[in-house]
């Protein structure tokens, strides 16, 4: 071994026992899909109650059977970005059907969600504008708005009143601004006040960046959480996946045509990026499909989470995301065992995806789950969760 191959291991190593002694030290384990909401690891069946795939249409015999077929006509990939020879005949068709779900003029496809959040915001702010990012959005909001080069100010999570304050201080001194924000926080589960929020970013002439990857499909009769309001709002930037609702993968930009076509030029990671493969298309495609015509499956998860809250004498939910709050992640990792004894699977979140002293059990609620499912969950979860209480108590 080089010098410099021994000095990797040696940071690796010191690194990694680090974790260790904090419990932070991510493991990945194989999980194999049954089909439905049940999984195999260990050679055991569990209940997977921490999916994103809530309306279960990863497994959804059409939107497989377009997959399939997709490939076995197309072939399993792009060859080449989009601006090279990716531009596939039902890339265009998904855009199209995208823009009319979201009503916008114009839609833009990504290889993910993360490519997409860190193509938006560098293509359209740099040196000499600012940018305002929910204390607690998705790391790839921050990480695209640390890329632009533009100043990067956070505020605490949906505080309309300390938003309001930065954009009256900081806004006049800055060329360009922009306002990135989780519609549904994918840790918590709650909603952004998007007409709130919107109308302070008209105040102060900033433009708004919604990630809307947990509310397609399951919020506001699937379209997501600017439906969650009525009247609906449209901001001038609507991003999501089709790797959770939708059971595909990828990732989208909704927004009007002149902001599209900008982003098709200027977006790197489209233009440095092979396209999508036409069977990850394919299934997007079939998925919206199911999703416009069948309410209650849509509406399903949402259910299952009002029931799990009810049983547990929790607030009412405002997504299928409903999380657990455990403090120190020893415990959270205890738990999520717990649950995995009892047969069902809940990972335990730690830092740095979720602030220092709050570990949690992240539920998620998908329509494949049954009632008696989720009311096994929820009394099993009451008996891991009371011992601790009286510990505190």
């Amino acid at each position: 071994m080089t010098t410099a191959s021994a000095s990797l291991e040696r940071f690796a190593a010191s690194k990694l026992a680090g974790l260790d002694r904090r419990n932070l030290r991510r493991r990945t384990r194989e999980t194999l899909p049954l089909g439905g909401a049940l999984v195999e690891r260990d050679g055991r069946q569990l209940i997977n109650a921490c999916s994103n795939d809530y309306l279960g249409l990863s497994q959804h015999p059409d939107v497989t059977a377009a997959a399939a077929a997709a490939a076995c006509r197309y072939g399993a990939g792009a060859g080449a970005s989009r601006l090279v020879t990716g531009g596939h005949p039902l890339l265009f068709d998904l855009e199209a059907r995208l823009a009319t779900f979201k009503g916008t003029e114009d839609c833009l496809v990504f290889g993910s969600g993360y490519l997409a959040n860190l193509a938006i915001t560098p293509a359209l702010v740099g040196k000499g504008d600012i940018v305002f990012v929910d204390s607690l959005a998705h790391a790839c909001l921050h990480a695209g708005a640390r890329l632009s080069g533009a100043r990067v100010e956070t505020f605490p999570h949906n505080d309309m009143a300390a938003l309001a304050s930065r954009l009256t201080e900081l806004r006049g001194d800055h060329r360009h601004a922009m306002i990135l924000t989780d519609g549904v926080f994918s840790m918590d589960g709650d909603l952004a006040p998007l007409p709130d929020l919107l109308a302070l970013a008209d105040r102060h002439n900033a433009w708004t960046l919604v990630d809307d990857a947990h509310g397609i499909g399951v919020i506001g009769n699937g379209h997501g959480s600017t439906h969650a309001f009525q009247p609906p709002v449209t901001p001038p930037l609507q991003m999501g996946t089709l790797s959770k609702a939708l059971g595909s993968y990828g990732g989208y930009v909704c927004a009007s045509k002149d902001v599209c076509d900008l982003l098709r030029t200027r977006a790197r990671p489209l233009v440095f990026t092979t396209a999508l493969p036409p069977a990850s298309i394919a299934a997007a495609l079939t998925a919206l499909d199911l999703i416009a015509r069948d309410p209650v499956l849509r509406d399903r998860p949402m259910r299952l989470a009002r029931r799990f809250c009810r049983a547990l004498g929790l607030a009412e939910p405002a997504s299928p995301i409903v999380p657990i709050i455990i403090g120190k992640e020893a415990d959270a990792l205890a738990a999520s065992a717990t649950l995995e004894t009892a047969g069902f699977l809940v990972t335990a979140i730690r830092p740095p995806t979720v602030p220092r002293g709050t570990a949690r059990l992240r539920v998620t609620f998908n329509a494949a789950h049954s009632e008696a499912d989720i009311d096994r969950l929820a009394s099993t979860l009451k008996s891991i969760l009371q011992p601790a209480e009286a510990a505190e108590s």
